[in-house]
């Protein structure tokens, strides 16, 4: 919570339109839900979208970020629009020193993604995986550091999308585009494994197999075909840093599940996390485990871990939790938020499985400077 007195965190919101999207949609109401922090400003494409925009919202709209960071009510920039706009976007914010949340996927690359957390210098700055917001994985995360399972033996994943190869209509067509940033490993595939991270650690090497299977997708009820680039079928194998291993696939335009399924076996137990959704950072998932060779049974989130309970089940839940601890991170000078410097190194995992599947190598993950690979 903020102190007593302060007022409320203002929040402005580039991507907030009257027309809809994942900004209207759920940053909207996970502001609405949490107290401290408040929309205060807007920002789209275009003087009219934004004067249309700001008088629904009852806040000031404004065509352009330069323009949004002057208003001394912004606290926070908050950039909710398609991937290949972040650059452009991001940057004036960091350069006027207002901290910004950018949603994921971040950049369109590795290299853009170092170029944004390099730019921040000693700008606050944070990144929506939502899923390191999660009651369920935070607390999962720590079952599994309290020796819930004992040492971890291996972590397998298993998920889907029903995206990627399905028709697609002509506003999601550009994730096809696999030099878009915006596909199936970054978006679902790259949510998943960073949920998976945070309980089991971080991958310390890659073996990686991408295809694309459809490389022909319908375009809605067009009777039209558009060509597909981006991976639809992604499996990696890796060590943790404890030396246990992780595999995982995930598969794209999948007529059944599983939809999401992380199996982590350790020396004294198991743990069973599963999701009616390929994107277990916005849906509710279920847990079950066991100690020793007892069979799985359903495990339940203890009181006091979520702060927003009334909204559990809905993709505002984990992205309510968000704006609590950037809120608690600006008010009180915490690291709770994932940053910049987080995303990079989540686009480095990504870089380094694009590599590996290309150049058919085991791919090593670089504390800093980048990938070095070994055959």
């Amino acid at each position: 919570m903020g102190k007593p007195g302060r007022r409320p965190l203002g929040v402005g919101i580039v991507g907030l339109s009257t027309s809809g999207g994942w900004a209207a949609g759920a940053h909207l109401p996970a502001l609405s839900a949490v107290d401290g922090v408040e929309l205060t400003a807007l920002a789209t494409s275009s003087p009219a979208s934004a004067a249309a925009a700001g008088a629904a919202f009852g806040v000031p709209g404004y065509a352009s970020v330069d323009q949004l960071v002057r208003d001394e009510n912004v606290d926070l920039v908050v950039v909710a629009v398609k991937v290949p706009h972040h650059r452009e976007l991001v940057l004036p914010a960091l350069r006027a020193g207002v901290p910004v949340l950018s949603e994921w996927p971040f950049a369109i690359d590795l290299a853009e993604a170092e170029e944004m957390e390099g730019a921040a210098r000693d700008t606050r700055t944070f990144i929506g995986l939502h899923g390191r917001s999660s009651p369920t994985f935070r607390w999962l995360a720590g079952l599994v550091a309290d020796g819930y399972v004992g040492n971890v033996l291996s972590a397998t994943v298993l998920a889907s999308s029903v995206e990627w190869g399905n028709p697609v209509s002509e506003r999601m067509r550009y994730t096809l585009d696999r030099t878009l940033g915006a596909t199936m490993l970054t978006i679902a595939f790259g949510n998943a494994i960073d949920t998976v991270s945070m309980v089991v650690g971080e991958l310390q090497d890659v073996v990686a197999s991408t295809a694309t299977r459809r490389p022909i997708v319908a375009l809605g009820r067009t009777g039209q075909t558009v060509p597909m680039t981006a991976e639809d079928q992604i499996a990696v194998s890796g060590r943790l840093p404890d030396g246990a291993i992780l595999s995982a696939h995930h598969r794209g335009a999948t007529l059944s599940g599983p939809w999401f399924s992380l199996l982590i076996d350790g020396t004294e137990g198991t743990l069973e996390v599963t999701s009616a959704s390929g994107y277990p950072h916005l849906g509710p998932v279920t847990v079950r485990g066991a100690r020793g060779r007892a069979p799985l049974s359903p495990l339940t989130l203890p009181d006091g871990h979520d702060d927003y309970a009334q909204l559990a089940g809905t993709p505002i839940h984990n992205l309510a939790h968000t704006y609590a601890a950037i809120r608690n991170d600006l008010v009180n000078g915490t690291t709770t938020a994932p940053d910049f410097a987080h995303a990079v190194t989540r686009h480095r995992l990504l870089d380094a499985i694009i590599r590996s599947s290309a150049e058919g190598r085991r791919v090593q993950l670089a504390e800093r400077g980048g990938i070095r690979r070994n055959g």
